[in-house]
């Protein structure tokens, strides 16, 4: 019967032994007790723990944590209820604090970051609590890691994650919005036209200056172009009478190519011809000059008899 005893004795020490160890990981941190007060804050690695003399009384992770806090009821500065909730990045920088500090760290958070939202939004209206998130964040975090040392927590961040306004203010905003996209689109449309017109006017312009351009240009070529034929032809006239001169042709021909050169202006719009004196006495030419200047009507210049 002894036998079994001390076996069992030896079972139960070496369990015992066995529980005592203690193993803490990496970004843990166990706080440790010895007969009800503080003893030492463990960190990683192997410990002894002394059976009914000592006792774990927190284990703090030393990461950073990431609370997501229901949404709280705040009322503005313009009397208007709305739902905002916010997310809290935090983390234990001192174990014993956090085991001491305070009951419930985390709730204890959450009710403080309520009644700091609270605070802050009170002292702003709609618009502002719409456009000033990072203000609210900052003024926030503030509030939140001055409180928060006294329980050992480090309070890195604070973001608005939503803002929810009453039904009534929302469909309000709404329309608001869509009022200003819907005059930002007409005032672009008139932009547009306004300027499509200007584009218009300016093409048209340029068209009526590049046609009178064009019409002045066609005018001055026709004017020289009849200008060099007008040229031509007088130089091949002079030419003419200038080889009938050294031909040594008599008074008659010569007469006669003037008479010809007559019957040439008839063809034209012309309708009436005078011809001198001295070639009047010329039967022979008149005939010619009839058969040449047929649609022409001729009127003889008669000289006053002396």
């Amino acid at each position: 019967m002894l036998i079994p005893a001390i076996i069992i004795f030896v079972v139960i020490v070496l369990v015992l032994l066995v529980s005592s160890f203690r193993l803490v990981s990496q970004t843990n941190m166990f706080v440790v007790e010895r007969l009800g007060g503080y003893l030492t804050t463990w960190d990683v690695g192997i410990h002894l723990l002394i059976p009914f003399v000592d006792r774990v009384v927190s284990q703090v992770s030393m990461k950073e944590q990431v609370k997501d806090f229901a949404p709280q009821p705040v009322i503005t500065k313009d009397n208007l209820t709305m739902q905002i909730d916010s997310v809290v990045f935090f983390q234990v920088t001192d174990p014993k604090l956090f085991a001491y500090g305070v009951n419930n760290p985390i709730a204890a958070i959450e009710n403080l970051s309520a009644t700091t939202l609270r605070n802050i939004i009170g002292d702003l209206d709609l618009d502002q609590t719409l456009s000033s998130r990072d203000l609210i964040n900052t003024k926030m975090r503030a509030i939140l890691d001055e409180a928060t040392d006294a329980w050992g927590i480090k309070v890195n961040r604070v973001e608005i994650k939503n803002i929810i306004p009453p039904k009534d203010i929302t469909a309000a905003l709404e329309k608001q919005l869509r009022a200003e996209r819907e005059k930002r689109e007409s005032i672009l449309n008139a932009e547009g036209d306004k300027r499509a017109a200007i584009l218009r006017a300016e093409g048209e312009a340029e068209a009526v200056v590049l046609r009178a351009n064009a019409a002045k240009q066609e005018r001055i070529l026709n004017a020289e172009g009849e200008a060099e034929a007008i040229y031509k032809l007088k130089e091949a006239e002079g030419l003419g009478i200038k080889l009938i001169k050294d031909a040594g042709a008599d008074q008659a021909v010569i007469q006669i190519k003037a008479f010809e050169a007559l019957a040439k202006v008839a063809d034209g719009q012309s309708t009436k011809i005078i011809i001198p004196s001295n070639i009047a006495d010329l039967s022979s030419l008149i005939l010619s000059a009839t058969e040449i200047g047929q649609a022409s009507k001729v009127t003889p210049k008669t000289t006053k008899s002396e």
